[in-house]
C-alpha cells in the first residue's frame, strides 16, 4: 500500500507545475530583474476611457485588450544569463517557433521568434532574446508576449 500512495504521489507532482510558464523559474531570482504584466492588468488598461481621438492610441488599446501575458526578465550575471539562454533555445526547439528576426552587432545577439495564430496576420506568442555580450555588466534580456497579437493593428503605430 506505501509504495502505491509513493507512486501515485510522484505521477501528480508534474499535475502541480503543469501552468507555470517556461520562464517563470527566473521570477523572484535575485540577479534577475523581472517585469511580469497579466491578461487582467492589459484587460483594464483596454477599458480606460481616453478623451482622445486619435486612431493610434484606439489601436494600441485594442491591442492591449488582447494580451495575455508580457514578461521580461534581465540580468548582467553571466551565470542567470547563460541559464536564460539555456532555457530559451529548449523552449523555442520544445514549441516549434518560428525565427523572424536575428541580429548579431558587436557581439550583442538579438533573437526574434513567434508562434501563429489563427491567421496570417495573428500571432500566439512573440519571444525576444537580446544577448548582452560577455564584457561586465552587459544586460542580457528574455522577453515573452502572448495573446491574440493581430499584427494588422500595428500598421502605423511606427509612425
Amino acid at each position: 500500500m506505501t509504495k502505491f500512495i509513493v507512486t501515485l504521489a510522484l505521477a501528480l507532482v508534474p499535475a502541480l507545475f503543469f501552468g507555470q510558464s517556461a520562464f517563470d523559474k527566473f521570477d523572484g531570482q535575485d540577479d534577475i530583474t523581472s517585469v511580469v504584466v497579466n491578461k487582467k492588468a492589459f484587460e483594464m488598461l483596454g477599458e480606460i476611457k481616453t478623451d482622445v481621438k486619435e486612431k493610434e492610441v484606439a489601436k494600441y488599446m485594442k491591442m492591449a485588450d488582447k494580451i495575455d501575458n508580457f514578461k521580461m526578465f534581465s540580468t548582467s550575471s553571466i551565470k542567470k544569463a547563460a541559464e536564460m539562454k539555456t532555457a530559451f533555445d529548449a523552449y523555442r526547439k520544445k514549441e516549434s517557433l518560428e525565427e523572424l528576426v536575428r541580429v548579431n552587432d558587436k557581439g550583442k545577439n538579438v533573437q526574434i521568434y513567434m508562434k501563429s495564430g489563427n491567421s496570417s496576420s495573428k500571432v500566439k506568442e512573440l519571444l525576444m532574446f537580446i544577448e548582452g555580450g560577455d564584457r561586465k555588466g552587459d544586460e542580457t534580456v528574455l522577453i515573452s508576449l502572448t495573446g491574440d497579437i493581430d499584427l494588422s493593428n500595428l500598421d502605423g503605430l511606427s509612425k
